[in-house]
C-alpha cells in the first residue's frame, strides 16, 4: 500500500469513530501529514460542533504550513452550524488536499474544491472512493433521495419463519444477535415499527447497552390510533422520544390528549385504504433530519416498504431452527414467478453467536415492477 492509500485508509478508520454520533452530518475522517508523518487527526463531532478537518487542524502537533490533508469527503464551503472547513484549511496553510468523494449536498458539491483551488491549493479526488461511498451510504441516500436510508432488520428461522405457529416468537435469535440489534439501533437515528407489533409484542424499541451513545427516535405507524396508553413504549415516552403517525381522518381527542401527556408526539398524515403513505412518513422524517432509519416491523409493514422500493439494505439474522407452519416473513410479497423475485447484491455472511447474519442490498433498478 502506497503512502497516499495508507493515509486515506487511516482517515476512513477515523471516520468510524464518529459513526452514529453526527447525524444529519456525515461521519468523516481527516488526517494531516507533514514530511511523511501524521501530525494531526480528526473526525466529525456531534452536530453543531467541529467537522473532521477542523478537528485535525486543532489536534496538530506542529504547524500545518505546507502539509497535506487527507479527508474522506469534500470539505464544506458554506456557513451552517459551523464556519466553512475550506476556509480553515486555507488559513492553516495546507498545500495539498486529497479527497475521497465529492459531497453531493447542493450547498457543497464542487464548491469546496473550487474554493481550495482558487486559494492555490492542490486538490485530488477519488482516493478510495468505493470504500468511502459505502461508508457514507446513509448520508448519500439522505441527500440524493431526500429521505432516510432505510435498513430492515429481521430475525428468522432457517425456513424463513418469524414465529412458531402458535405465535410465540420471543428470542428466535441468540443473545449475540440481540446485542447486535441494540448496536444497530444505537447507530440509527430512528427505529420504525407498526401498531400491530406494539399491540402484539409490547416492545420497548430502545437501546439497552451500557452507556448508550443515544436513544433513537421511536416511530410507530398506527393508522387508526389503536395503541394503548398502557404500552411500554407509551409509558417510557418521557425518557425516549416517540412519534406516532396516524391518519389525518382519525379523531380521538381523549386518547390523543392522554398520549401527549405521556410524552408522545402525534403526526397526522394521508392514508389510502387503511395504509399510511410511506412516502409522507419518510418525507417528514427527512424534514426532521433523520438520516438512518431502522425498520423493525412485522410482515405486513415490511412488505409495504419492500413493495414501495423503500428498503435500501437488509440485516437478516437466521437462527439454526426449523419452525414450519405458516408464519413466513415474506409471504405477503405475493411474488408469483421467478421473474418478479427481489434481486439482492453485495451479500455478506457473518456468524453471530450460533446465528448467521446475512446483509444485502436490494437491486431497485431490476425490481421497479414489484
Amino acid at each position: 500500500m502506497n503512502n497516499r492509500l495508507r493515509f486515506m485508509q487511516r482517515a476512513v478508520e477515523l471516520a468510524e469513530q464518529a459513526r452514529g454520533r453526527t447525524s444529519p452530518n456525515p461521519n468523516v475522517g481527516a488526517v494531516i501529514v507533514k514530511d511523511g508523518a501524521i501530525i494531526g487527526e480528526g473526525w466529525t463531532q456531534p452536530y453543531g460542533f467541529d467537522h473532521a478537518e477542523v478537528q485535525a487542524i486543532k489536534n496538530c502537533s506542529r504547524s500545518c504550513q505546507g502539509a497535506e490533508l487527507y479527508v474522506t469527503l469534500e470539505p464544506c464551503s458554506h456557513y451552517g452550524k459551523t464556519p466553512p472547513c475550506a476556509d480553515a484549511i486555507i488559513a492553516a496553510g495546507i498545500k495539498s488536499v486529497f479527497i475521497g468523494i465529492i459531497d453531493p449536498n447542493p450547498l457543497v458539491v464542487g464548491k469546496g474544491i473550487e474554493k481550495l483551488k482558487t486559494a492555490g491549493i492542490k486538490v485530488e479526488t477519488g482516493l478510495m472512493a468505493d470504500v468511502i461511498t459505502s461508508q457514507l451510504e446513509a448520508y448519500l441516500v439522505y441527500i440524493s433521495k431526500n429521505r432516510p436510508f432505510v435498513f430492515l432488520k429481521s430475525a428468522l428461522s432457517l425456513d424463513g419463519r418469524i414465529a412458531a405457529e402458535d405465535g410465540s416468537s420471543r428470542w428466535i435469535s441468540c443473545e449475540e444477535s440481540r446485542l447486535q440489534t441494540h448496536i444497530l439501533r444505537q447507530e440509527a437515528d430512528a427505529v420504525l415499527t407498526g401498531a400491530g407489533t406494539i399491540i402484539k409484542d409490547d416492545p420497548l424499541l430502545n437501546v439497552r447497552l451500557p452507556n448508550p451513545l443515544k436513544q433513537p427516535l421511536r416511530v410507530v405507524l398506527d393508522t387508526f390510533l389503536q395503541i394503548l396508553p398502557t404500552a411500554r413504549l407509551v409509558q417510557t415516552a418521557c425518557d425516549v422520544p416517540t412519534l406516532i403517525f396516524t391518519s389525518g381522518d382519525v379523531s380521538k381527542p381523549e386518547l390523543e390528549a392522554e398520549l401527549k401527556a405521556k410524552g408522545i408526539e402525534l403526526c397526522h398524515i394521508g392514508e389510502t385504504n387503511g395504509l399510511l403513505s410511506l412516502e409522507e412518513v419518510l418525507a417528514e422524517l427527512h424534514r426532521r433530519r433523520i438520516t438512518l432509519l431502522m425498520l423493525e416491523a412485522g410482515p405486513t409493514l415490511n412488505t409495504s416498504f419492500l413493495r414501495a422500493g423503500l428498503v435500501d439494505k437488509l440485516y437478516l439474522f437466521y437462527a439454526p431452527l426449523l419452525l414450519g407452519g405458516s408464519r413466513l416473513a415474506w409471504n405477503e410479497l405475493d411474488i408469483s414467478n421467478i421473474g418478479q423475485a427481489l434481486s439482492l447484491h453485495d451479500m455478506q455472511f457473518n456468524p453471530v453467536g450460533k446465528d448467521l447474519l446475512i446483509t444485502a442490498y436490494i437491486n431497485h433498478d431490476k425490481d421497479k415492477h414489484i
